[in-house]
């Protein structure tokens, strides 16, 4: 006999038509008490009467729904995930079937795979974390971060993928580099500003692109100014704050993007065939970002857009400087490489002052003078300088007077030689004669003697 599995209202309903059938409730009153109308009420009952407990349960528990995908339609649709989307997830597996015209939800298929032995539910276990709210302008603070991962499967060179996630919308900007470097910074950075404009702020790791861990020097003392890396001094530059996160989770919005791109993409760039950085950085811009854009974009609380207009050149803002100081032949040192200013800065004087050396990210070099460009050229070799003049300054040796100087003559003073004579004289009297030397009660004079009435 067929067990009669029952949910919890028709129990209830169970319990309301036994009273019935024993008489101490109306079928009205049931009615009410079940939340239908009379004549529905009835049907109950004329059922129960006829079936029993089984005219209770729902006539369409047990039977294939009306809408259940074909048994064909299920096995296609589990060899085509098994030969093509083995390693992709139920959501992402049901958008590629679809393109393909197997269309399904994506739970559908969740529910097919399980059965199948084709994917496990596994449930993460997170510490506990402060929820922050998203800001409410697009543009108010971006999220940067470099994304290590395998993404060419074995096929192509190694690479890291920098990845920028505005907070309020989740639009997604990146670019693949060969190194997490300044420069792959810079050239992230740069395209993000030429599309949107300049966030309010970057929001970033502890990584040493951005946060600079020497100690500040004398000078950043005095003006009371933390030392920094040539990215944060570019985003001072540009008017842009410079966020540092104390965990990766403070900066969830950008990990989670890249747990989703190391799943997405590395997949999208298998199914085009990609195996080289150029060749991504194409598709990302082309292909994949505008649609990743479109499916995930969130719509901000605030209409506002906080991005500001660039006003300076970005090229010479996005590079490298260092500080030198300009020699007396009127050149330049700097990394092994040596630069003559040319004649007609004279009027600078420039000899002994700091100056800045602006390295671009093309390799092409600029000399500036408090923000004015100077002309120069390089030199092939290290300039030859004369030797300096040896320095005067401190304990010098004194000049030997001659014989014949009046200190030299007996009577006016005397020589080292003399007092020398004299103290070795006095030594050996005070050996041949301690008695004496002691009787006197008086200190031995200059040369070692005793004293006139000792002796």
């Amino acid at each position: 006999m067929e067990m009669l599995i029952m949910s919890g209202r028709e129990r209830k309903r169970l319990v309301l038509m036994a009273e019935v059938k024993k008489g101490s409730m109306s079928v009205a009153e049931a009615g009410r008490v079940m939340g239908v109308s009379y004549r529905q009420a009835k049907r109950i009952w004329q059922r129960f009467r006829q079936s029993g407990d089984g005219g209770l349960v729902h006539r369409r528990r047990g039977k294939p729904g009306p809408r259940r995908k074909a048994a064909g339609f299920r096995d296609r649709v589990l060899a085509r995930f098994g030969e093509r989307y083995a390693d992709f997830g139920p959501t992402f597996a049901a958008e590629k079937l679809a393109e393909e015209g197997m269309i399904l939800n994506h739970e559908t298929l969740r529910r097919w795979l399980v059965e199948a032995g084709l994917w496990r539910v596994g449930r993460k276990r997170h510490k506990h974390r402060a929820w922050r709210e998203r800001k409410e302008c697009f543009g108010q603070m971006v999220q940067l971060d470099g994304s290590h991962h395998d993404w060419f499967e074995g096929r192509g060179p190694k690479a890291v993928l920098m990845v920028m996630i505005d907070d309020a919308t989740n639009v997604t900007a990146a670019r693949f580099a060969e190194e997490e470097t300044t420069e792959a910074s810079y050239d992230v950075f740069e395209g993000w500003v030429r599309q949107y404009g300049l966030p309010a702020s970057l929001y970033v790791d502890r990584d040493s692109i951005y946060r600079c861990e020497r100690l500040a020097n004398v000078e950043e003392q005095i003006a009371g100014k933390e030392p920094q890396t040539q990215f944060g001094r570019a985003m001072e530059q540009l008017g842009v704050e410079l966020i540092l996160a104390n965990s990766p989770q403070a900066k969830g919005r950008v990990e989670r993007r890249n747990g989703l791109l190391q799943d997405r993409l590395v997949k999208e760039l298998r199914l085009a065939g990609i195996s080289d950085i150029q060749a991504a950085n194409a598709f990302l811009v082309k292909t994949f970002l505008p649609r990743l854009n479109t499916k995930f974009h969130v719509a901000p609380r605030s209409a506002v857009d906080a991005h500001h207009r660039c006003e300076l050149n970005l090229k010479e803002v996005l590079c490298w400087e260092e500080t030198r100081v300009v020699a007396r032949d009127w050149t330049v040192a700097w990394n092994a490489r040596w630069f003559q200013i040319e004649a007609e800065h004279e009027r600078l004087s420039l000899v002994g002052r700091k100056m800045t050396v602006r390295e671009l990210r093309d390799g092409s070099l600029q000399l500036l003078s408090e923000g004015r460009k100077l002309r120069w050229k390089e030199l092939p070799v290290r300039p030859q300088r004369p030797k300096a003049e040896p320095s005067r300054v401190g304990r010098t040796k004194a000049a030997k007077p001659p014989q014949a100087h009046p200190w030299r003559q007996d009577g006016v003073a005397y020589s080292q030689r003399f007092w020398r004579a004299e103290r070795k004289r006095g030594a050996d009297a005070k050996r041949a004669n301690p008695q004496a030397a002691a009787a006197s009660g008086q200190p031995p004079l200059r040369s070692g003697l005793p004293t006139a009435a000792a002796a």
